[in-house]
């Protein structure tokens, strides 16, 4: 994964893409000080954790800047949340989602919140990066209610 990022920035620089350029740049930043602080190379699964920090960073920022009517700068967000995008996994939908929960819930014979801590760590290892484990404590929370 880390080796795609290098490759586009690279590409980005050949093709004289300013606002990719350094958008991938931080991104790249992002990564080496991970690497650099968890004292090892990132395997894609962490690679993936970074960027999705990343793009959750922007999307809380956007947010904020709507309230002050900042067009300009949400659009600036927007278009690196899009650039950012490019590396993440396509996210299960929600009847993926809801079968893989529907399952494991079923495997653990779970039946009470006592037991969600389990099924929230198994499906986030079924499902991996392909999820966002706050929607999938939700669910999960619902199923068990």
């Amino acid at each position: 994964m880390f080796d795609k990022v290098k490759k586009d920035l690279i590409e980005a620089m050949k093709s004289q893409d300013k606002f990719k350029l350094d958008c991938i740049r931080m991104l790249k930043s992002a990564i080496q000080n991970e690497t650099i602080s968890a004292m090892h190379e990132l395997s894609d699964d962490e690679v993936i954790a970074v960027i999705k920090r990343e793009v959750k960073k922007r999307a809380s920022s956007i947010e904020e800047y709507k309230k002050y009517n900042k067009m300009e700068v949400v659009e600036s967000l927007e278009k690196e949340i899009a650039i950012l995008n490019v590396y993440l996994p396509e996210e299960l939908n929600d009847d993926e989602l809801n079968r893989v929960i529907d399952e494991t819930i079923t495997e653990l014979n779970a039946s009470s919140m006592k037991d969600m801590g389990n099924v929230i760590k198994t499906v986030g290892s079924k499902v991996g990066s392909r999820a966002d484990m706050s929607k999938v404590s939700k669910i999960v929370k619902e199923k068990l209610n």
